[in-house]
Formats: structure tokens, sequence, C-alpha cells
């Protein structure tokens, strides 16, 4: 799923700028047009001008605000892992309440223009007209000045939202787990053919890097997930969407083991034991093989039935990977059901 393309949002004194620019343009473009007015008198004139201005004004709003609700998701219905994501990073009852109120909004204004169409038509001076024009621009403006927490919180959504990994939740996924700079970004590198920045310090990976290769015809993710160093109760933003990632998306794991030690082994095991709370497969791999004496190699190796060689890691993923199911649609509705 991609959040690039949600609708900024601005504030609500720009939406009635445009509106009533929109509108007196409107205004201009029938006074230049003589011959709709040739039969009618200067009042029946005025009437539908002013009937012409305020349809133009209501439906810049209500299409604005439209647009918005359209790029947004409905956020019951994403999968589980945008879900949840969405609920870590914002305030889940406000960003349904400001969707709502938007929705609201854009009610409102269609309302008012039926409401006020009738009374314009109807007048019978001008002095009438003039009131039911500025009763109803006065509403509007009431309304929309209304909305404006609930735009600027949308707005800081939108931001949020659009730094969310594009992570494609029906694709099978292999998720690569390990401290930072064991070698995960790397494995990543060979298994798709991705070149992400490779940097000799800790925390290289800042994100959820993704890539793909196709087997047997299919489409294979591999995330390469941020480097942890086993704090889950006190995640930042990086790892609670890695956590989120392997918990919701990963169909395999490939645990990465560096015996060299930038962080001590003892470490790593921890991490790699927690995995097994996600009752997933686990392909244990030992990274930089090529710089370690091979009795400690074949020790580790022969405990945790790993492997170095990656020709032999891409076959045990494809065994894998063909016993995995389909994934069928998830959202966070059918999830809760």
């Amino acid at each position: 799923m991609n959040f690039q393309n949600l609708t900024v949002v601005e504030k609500a004194q720009n939406y009635l700028d445009n509106a009533f620019r929109a509108g007196q343009q409107a205004v201009m473009r029938m006074k230049s047009k003589k011959s709709l007015f040739r039969t009618k008198s200067p009042f029946e004139k005025t009437k539908a001008i002013e009937i012409e201005r305020m349809q133009v004004v209501k439906n810049s709003i209500y299409n604005s605000f439209s647009t918005i609700l359209k790029s947004f998701p409905t956020i019951s219905n994403l999968p589980t892992f945008y879900y949840e994501l969405t609920k870590i990073t914002l305030d889940y009852y406000i960003l349904k309440k400001s969707l709502g109120t938007l929705n609201w909004g854009r009610e409102k204004a269609d309302e008012l223009a039926r409401i006020y169409t009738p009374k314009i038509k109807g007048s019978r001076d001008f002095k009438q007209l003039e009131k039911a024009r500025r009763e109803f621009f006065g509403r509007l403006s009431s309304i929309v000045y209304q909305m404006d927490k609930a735009l600027n919180y949308l707005e800081q959504a939108r931001k949020t939202m659009k730094e969310f990994p594009t992570v494609k939740t029906e694709t099978k996924t292999i998720a690569l787990v390990g401290f930072p700079n064991v070698g995960k970004t790397t494995l990543l590198f060979k298994m798709t053919g991705s070149q992400p920045e490779i940097s000799d310090y800790a925390f290289t990976t800042k994100r959820i890097n993704i890539s793909y290769y196709k087997h047997n015809n299919e489409r294979i993710q591999v995330m390469d997930t941020p480097g942890t160093l086993n704090r889950f109760a006190k995640m930042n933003m990086i790892e609670k969407q890695a956590y989120l990632a392997m918990k919701y998306c990963a169909d395999i794991f490939v645990y990465v083991f560096d015996l060299s030690e930038p962080y001590p082994f003892k470490e790593q095991e921890k991490l790699f034991k927690s995995l097994t709370a996600f009752k997933k497969p686990i392909i244990v791999y030992f990274s930089k093989q090529d710089i370690l004496p091979p009795e400690l190699m074949e020790k580790q190796m022969k405990k945790y039935k790993g492997i170095s060689d990656f020709v032999l890691l891409k076959e045990k993923l494809a065994v894998l990977m063909s016993s995995v199911r389909p994934k069928i649609s998830d959202n966070a509705t059918e999830n809760s059901n």
C-alpha cells in the first residue's frame, strides 16, 4: 500500500478563499454572456448570478473535502499491518473524528445550498436577496472555520502516513532479522540485486528496506528490518514498524548471526529466541564467514542448524516458500471478527 498520494490538507481559510475566488470568477463569466439576460430584468439577472455564485462556492468546498476523504483510506478496512501502524503513530480516535468532521462539513455545505437556493429564487426585492446571500456565505464560513482543527490534524496525519513503508501485505514475504550492522542489508542485495545504503556503523537501516525477487514466476518480497537492541518494551517508532511487519507480514524469518560480535553473541541469541514467539519458520544464517575461524563457525552452525552458504540459503527458502499458502485479503475488520 502506498500513502504517497494522500491529498495535502490546507487551512480552513484557504478553502474559503479558493471557493470565494471561484464564485467571483463564475460571476464574471456570467456577466460577460450578455445574451443570457436579454429577456430578464436586472433583478432576475442578479438572482441568476447569485444562485450561480452560491453553487460554485458550495461545489468548491464540497469537492475539496471529497477529494481529501477519497484520498484517505477507510481506517477499519486497512490491512492489519497498516491498521496497527496507524494506531501506534496517530491518535486513532482523533483521526476518525477528523475524517468524520470533513464529511459533516461537506454535507452541511450541500444542505445550505439546498436551503438558500429557493430563498434567493423567491426573493421579492434586492434587500431580501442580499439578506439570503449574506446568510448563506456567513453560515458556510462558520462551518468551515469550525473544521480548522480537524483539517490541521489531517495534515499532520498525512505527513505521518506518507512515511509509512510501502509493504505489499498480500505478497509472500521474507523478513531479514538481526542486530544492526550484522550483514542484513548486504544479504538483501545478494537476494534481490537491490542496492540500499550500506555503511559501517550501527543503525545503518533507518527504515524497512524492501525489495523483490522472482521464484517460479512468483514475486517474493524481502524486508530488511531495522536492527533492534531487543528493547521491545521501549521500541522507537522504526522498531515498532519492524515489529508489526514481522508479526503481520512476514511468512519466513532469516535470522542473521554475526560471530565477529559487533554485539555480544549472548544478546544476539536472546533476540533470536524472542522470534519464536511469532511461531513462524526461521532459517539461521551466519554472515562474515570468510573472516572467522572455521571451528567457531562449525560449533555455532551445528548448535542452531544454521548455514553460511548463500546458495544453500536460497534453496532452503525456495522449499519453505513453496509451502506458504497464498495470502487472502487481510484487513482490520476481518482480523477482529
